[in-house]
């Protein structure tokens, strides 16, 4: 090196800034991922916290020893395993963790196996030691051991520290080996520079349009911006930090949620933004497609599916691409998109004779009374493997089970007794026939399933009750019903 390079080099050096770290947390669905970050976000930061399992990708600071943190909140359930990759891939500096009771489970496996391919430096957190009966720290060092994951005094350099996400125990050490890990890896940013960082997630709001929750990695990110990420550009119109407050700029490691994309950007795709020259890149969104027309002795099952965010729709069409079916049944997903279902949508399903799965999203009233009026199956629900099940079922059996009767619930009649009540209500299409088992919706969403035990019109005991008609019954079901409610019978 010259003597002007090094001195260009030295100053190129003084200006950059330190970095705090992005931290991603991964391990088995049960070991305690979401009780630990719930546990530094209390204990941390000052604002609103998130609670409950985790489906869609987020991020946020902590502050610990005067120095931020920044968590990316993954989801742990094995159907987002490209999600929780992705986020490998963006953070610094992972947390391996394992639970004391249970040891090394599939996922762990899975999430070592992802660690070790994007060279993610990382520290074990082996959680649950505060239940003293069932915890056994020495078998999981031995069962990391046989993962090749080598810890401090076991033959290795891996940091590893015993916590408890109930307690507390053992967190502010294991920030402590976070920090020093970071420290280890140098990380700095120049605030000059164009900002650069990642798409973490991206969703249509119906009143703020698209809105895409970012990472930032480089440089200053800052309103007005012009943005860029793959086929996705816009200007940076509004700008939020973790909590939602506005904010003017944002340096790294900050998380941060943008408005002003034209169009949704593509979860795990870098951005770039300042005044930059936005460019015309085509779009490898999945457009909606033509249903197949099948061949002789050939199932066609066509589905439209839409999801909350990007990232539970790229993982929910993963997974009904991938599964098992017999060779006489083609499984073909006609669109696919983020937010509300819409009248399009349902118009799309009807044209291709599809079923709608959505995943956390509702219809609107439109597209709820269009679907009712031309028995376009809608299957609905918070949990990704409740829509799995359905489709399962309907590629076993080969159909898209249409709509065979639906009554909404108009009036429910003394107490329940155990699991049974009396209601009342009307059939708004095709019809409803004794010791049917009914699907209980409510506002498009499965709840649960029960059995008619008894069905009357016109104070009679009947077998069928048709369109149009009121009628009473004696229902039995796990779940508790309500007036609005639809019980519905597919075939």
């Amino acid at each position: 090196m010259t003597r002007d390079i090094e001195i260009a080099y030295n100053m190129a050096m003084s200006e950059m800034k330190k970095r705090p770290p992005v931290v991603v947390v991964m391990g088995h669905v049960d070991h305690g991922k979401t009780s630990l970050l719930d546990y530094i976000r209390k204990a941390n930061v000052a604002g609103k916290e998130a609670g409950g399992i985790t489906q869609g990708t987020g991020a946020y600071e902590v502050a610990h020893n005067g120095e931020r943190i920044t968590f990316i909140d993954t989801p742990g359930h094995e159907a987002f395993s490209k999600m929780r990759a992705r986020g490998a891939n963006i953070a610094d500096v992972a947390i391996l963790l394992v639970a004391a009771t249970d040891g090394v489970q599939n996922q762990t496996k899975e999430a070592i196996k992802v660690l070790k391919q994007t060279e993610t430096p990382f520290v074990v957190a082996i959680n649950k030691i505060d239940k003293a009966s069932d915890a056994d720290i020495q078998n999981v060092k031995n069962q990391l051991l046989s993962e090749e994951v080598f810890l401090e005094g076991f033959g290795g350099a891996t940091s590893y520290q015993g916590v408890s996400a109930k307690t507390g125990a053992g967190i502010p050490e294991l920030l402590d080996l976070i920090l020093l890990a970071a420290d280890v890896e140098g990380l700095t940013y120049d605030p000059e520079t164009d900002a650069e960082g990642f798409i973490l997630e991206s969703r249509l709001d119906t009143r703020k349009g698209n809105i895409a929750n970012v990472i930032l990695k480089n440089g200053t990110l800052r309103t007005g911006d012009n943005i860029q990420a793959g086929a996705a550009r816009g200007r940076v119109k509004v700008l939020e930090n973790f909590l939602g407050k506005k904010e003017s700029m944002l340096i790294p490691s900050s998380p941060a949620s943008i408005f002003g994309f034209e169009i949704l950007p593509a979860v795990g795709d870098k951005f770039i933004a300042g005044n930059i020259e936005l460019k015309d890149i085509a779009s490898a969104t999945t457009a909606k497609t033509k249903a197949v027309a099948p061949a002789e002795g050939l199932t066609i099952l066509n589905f439209v599916l839409k999801g909350d965010v990007s990232g539970s729709l790229e993982a929910l069409s993963g997974i009904i691409k991938s599964l098992p079916r017999p060779e006489s049944v083609h499984v073909e997903i006609i669109g696919e998109g983020v937010g509300e279902i819409t009248d399009g949508d349902v118009k799309s399903a009807l044209a291709n004779k599809s079923a709608i799965i959505a995943f956390r999203v509702k219809p609107t009233k439109a597209a709820a009374a269009l679907a009712l009026a031309s028995s376009v199956k809608i299957i609905q629900s918070e949990i990704i493997y409740d829509l799995v099940k359905v489709v399962e079922e309907m590629i076993k059996t080969g159909t898209t089970l249409k709509i065979v009767g639906d009554l909404e619930i108009l009036a429910l009649f003394g107490k329940r007794s155990g699991k049974k009540q009396v209601l009342g209500g009307k059939v708004v299409a095709g019809e409803i026939k004794n010791s049917f088992v009914l699907e209980m919706e409510r506002r498009g969403e499965i709840l649960g399933k029960g059995r008619i035990i008894n069905l009357q019109s016109q104070k009679k005991d009947v077998a069928v009750v048709a369109s149009g008609a009121e009628c009473g019954m004696l229902f039995e079901s796990d779940t508790e019903p309500r007036v609005g409610d639809h019980l519905v019978f597919r075939q």
